[in-house]
């Protein structure tokens, strides 16, 4: 899939649009611009977690932690569960593991 061609001819609709998909898009990658949110992010991928193993994994404070959920909770890449006293996150949906991917092969597949 190759990146569309934009005339310069745009009617206002379609430039709306673009400029509402570029906020979107902003948002996102604000949200994930952060290290610790990162992070989070590569061990949800792997499947649900919750927040104390998230603390283990990233050898993290729980406030730190939480801090970061909820920047990922409000911008919908991450769910919370509750079983009990246990609040388990997982990715709201695909976006967040399809930008991982290729963050990983540009950054981190062996060359």
């Amino acid at each position: 899939m190759g990146l569309p061609v934009f005339s310069e001819n745009l009617c206002d609709e379609d430039l709306d649009k673009m400029m509402q998909n570029a906020q979107r898009a902003s948002n996102f990658l604000k949200a994930i611009s952060h290290e610790g949110r990162l992070m989070i992010l590569c061990h949800l991928v792997t499947g649900e977690k919750s927040v104390t193993e998230l603390e283990e994994l990233l050898s993290a404070r729980q406030a730190a932690v939480s801090q970061q959920l909820s920047r990922l909770r409000l911008e919908g890449l991450v769910t919370p569960r509750r079983e009990g006293k246990v609040i388990y996150y997982r990715l709201t949906d695909d976006r967040p593991k399809q930008i991982m991917e290729v963050v990983y092969d540009l950054f981190c597949a062996p060359k």
